[in-house]
């Protein structure tokens, strides 16, 4: 009697059959054709100190707690990725939850053979506890899928290449301040531009940055308010989340109390300079002795 062998077969779904042979082969040709980071990073440095925007567009900052979170931005992963070659970047939304989002990607070397995960949160609903509008919930998401990707991207760039490259945009962002004049000028363009935007005024960046004029704005808080500006424009953090603006108005509480503070000092120091000097007296700035014979002058004028 002929002896039937039964082999044991796995169940691989024809989609995963597919996806294992794209990553096999963009594995294969990664191996085939390795990258040269040198040259990667050489040539995103040259591109980036090219153009004062794009430089503007690699960093942000943060307020949080007092403090200052500065980094990388989206736009700095994205382009440093382009550049660095061999990399797969995945991203999606894992879930839209009642009061959060979840977005997942995933950053795989193929030439290394080396992938990193990430989760991101977002909340979407607002101080009140009111869900967003759908519209806004659609923003949301996409700012956590490319705050994930920049997460999942610089986890598996080296940081040696990344803050190579993170240094050269600073120095474009703060240009050339050789003398008084060209760094007044990048300092009226900076708050033009928060003004213009944003619709921030001077009193409440003066008290984000807990200073009393803007001519104590330097280079480091230049590149505090444009990394603040790139987050806001990312999605990372919003005008009223940076300057502690309420729902009730436009202008941040703390600045509020600051210029009521400084309008009150301004107002006590002008009555007291306005106040009534004391009617000068007859003999003042005179000697004793002068003073004595005015006295009997006026008692002879008296009797007469």
């Amino acid at each position: 009697m002929e002896e039937i062998e039964i082999f044991k077969t796995e169940n691989v779904s024809v989609i995963e059959a597919q996806t294992r042979g794209e990553i096999d082969i963009q594995i294969a040709t990664a191996k085939n054709y390795p990258r040269n980071a040198e040259r990667a990073v050489a040539n995103v440095i040259a591109t980036i100190s090219r153009d004062k925007d794009l430089a503007q567009s690699c960093v942000y900052t943060l307020p949080r707690a007092g403090k200052e979170i500065s980094g990388a931005s989206v736009h700095l992963a994205r382009f440093l990725a382009s550049e660095y070659g061999n990399l797969r970047i995945d991203a999606k939304i894992v879930e839209i939850g009642d009061t959060m989002i979840t977005a997942q990607a995933v950053a795989f070397d193929l030439e290394k053979n080396y992938a990193i995960r990430t989760e991101v949160k977002r909340r979407i609903t607002n101080k009140n506890g009111e869900r967003f509008a759908d519209d806004m919930i659609v923003v949301t998401c996409n700012a956590g899928l490319a705050i994930a990707s920049r997460n999942a991207i610089l986890q598996v760039i080296p940081v040696t290449v990344t803050g190579r490259v993170y240094e050269s945009a600073k120095k474009m962002i703060i240009g050339d301040m050789s003398d008084e004049q060209k760094m007044l000028k990048r300092r009226k363009e900076i708050l033009d531009g928060f003004l213009n935007t944003y619709n921030v005024s001077e009193s409440e960046i003066l008290a984000l940055l807990e200073l009393e004029t803007v001519n104590q704005i330097k280079e480091t808080q230049m590149l505090t308010l444009v990394g603040l500006g790139q987050a806001i424009k990312d999605g990372d953090t919003t005008v009223a989340e940076a300057f502690g603006r309420t729902t009730a108005s436009t202008v941040a509480g703390d600045t509020k109390k600051k210029v009521a503070d400084a309008i009150a000092k301004a107002n006590a120091k002008r009555k007291k300079g306005n106040a009534p000097k004391p009617a000068e007296q007859p003999g003042d700035g005179l000697t004793d002795a002068e003073k004595e014979m005015l006295k009997k002058e006026s008692e002879q004028q008296r009797l007469l």
